[in-house]
């Protein structure tokens, strides 16, 4: 008997709901988020997973950093659940298990698997290319999220920094100069574009289109990418890196340059069986992910009490 799961994945703008049944992902249902409170958000959510049905068990994918042992919310800048505990408040209300993780790194798990519910990559990094740069990790088919919960935040890497004269430049508030989302966001692109005098959000068509300076921005955005992408080999020496996100969207003619780069930074010997891909589920992983997320973790629940007698 297969178990039927609810994904749920919250955006700052837009909430998405599937269930999953085995290694069947049902129609999404999307509705915009509730931002006003964090108590009208919760309502938002315990009313949505009800309304999927009847479930073993539910993931949350938030854009937040997570404490993932408590499902508390550490950090939250887009949606209101800054010390929020998620995972307690939902478990009361909703009465069943619930498990909730960062979006990328719900995104990242989906992208491990294909659509049957198999193994694909036993070691992935993903890079979530929006507004922002998000991350995820997934090792030996599980997900890794380090010592405290938070990781992987590899927007927040640095891979332009001047450290020619301490003090080295550091700013107030996050982004840093010289970090990845600083230099390869969506923001970012829009910027680049700029002095290309392409009008910003609609860069990858002009690109598309075959606009030369809107092309130009995004091989100079895939390159910086590609900067990040080499660290992330020489650190992890993955099966698969992905690339998601709205600015995916441009492909090949970011992947390119991206790969290039990538190959040129990546220490010899290091990433031989590493690919470099366009992620495969677009804006359904962060819901796929969570589904799957709920079904991982239900299973690692069950070993342990199995195994506590």
């Amino acid at each position: 008997m297969t178990e039927r799961l609810i994904g749920v994945d919250v955006g700052g703008t837009k909430m998405a709901v599937a269930v999953l049944d085995g290694a069947t992902l049902h129609e999404s249902h999307v509705h915009p988020t509730q931002t006003e409170s964090s108590e009208k958000l919760i309502e938002q959510l315990v009313q949505a997973v009800r309304a999927a049905g009847d479930a073993s068990a539910v993931g949350v994918a938030v854009p937040s950093v997570v404490d993932f042992e408590t499902g508390r919310i550490r950090s939250s800048v887009n949606i209101p659940l800054q010390d929020v505990p998620l995972r307690e408040v939902l478990r009361e209300r909703l009465g069943i298990p619930v498990f909730v993780d960062n979006d990328a790194t719900c995104a990242a798990l989906a992208e491990a698997y294909n659509e049957d519910g198999e193994l694909v990559a036993r070691h992935l990094v993903m890079f979530t290319i929006g507004t922002g740069v998000g991350g995820g990790i997934v090792i030996g088919g599980r997900i890794y999220r380090g010592a405290t919960g938070a990781a992987a935040e590899l927007g927040h890497t640095i891979v332009g920094a001047d450290l020619s004269r301490p003090p080295f430049a550091h700013s107030g508030h996050f982004p840093q100069p010289g970090s990845l989302e600083s230099l390869a966001s969506g923001s970012a692109l829009n910027l680049i574009a700029e002095q290309y005098g392409v009008q910003a959000g609609h860069v990858i068509d002009a690109a598309c289109d075959g606009q030369p300076g809107a092309c130009a921005a995004i091989e100079l955005l895939g390159r910086r990418i590609g900067i990040g992408i080499a660290n992330a080999i020489n650190t992890f020496d993955p099966d698969l890196v992905v690339i998601g996100g709205g600015v995916s969207a441009a492909g090949e003619l970011l992947l390119a340059p991206a790969r290039e780069e990538a190959s040129r930074f990546t220490l010899s010997g290091v990433g031989t069986r590493t690919e470099i891909k366009r992620a495969r589920y677009g804006p359904l992983a962060g819901v796929r992910g969570a589904a799957l997320l709920a079904e991982h973790e239900l299973q690692a629940e069950r070993e342990h009490q199995a195994a506590a007698g």
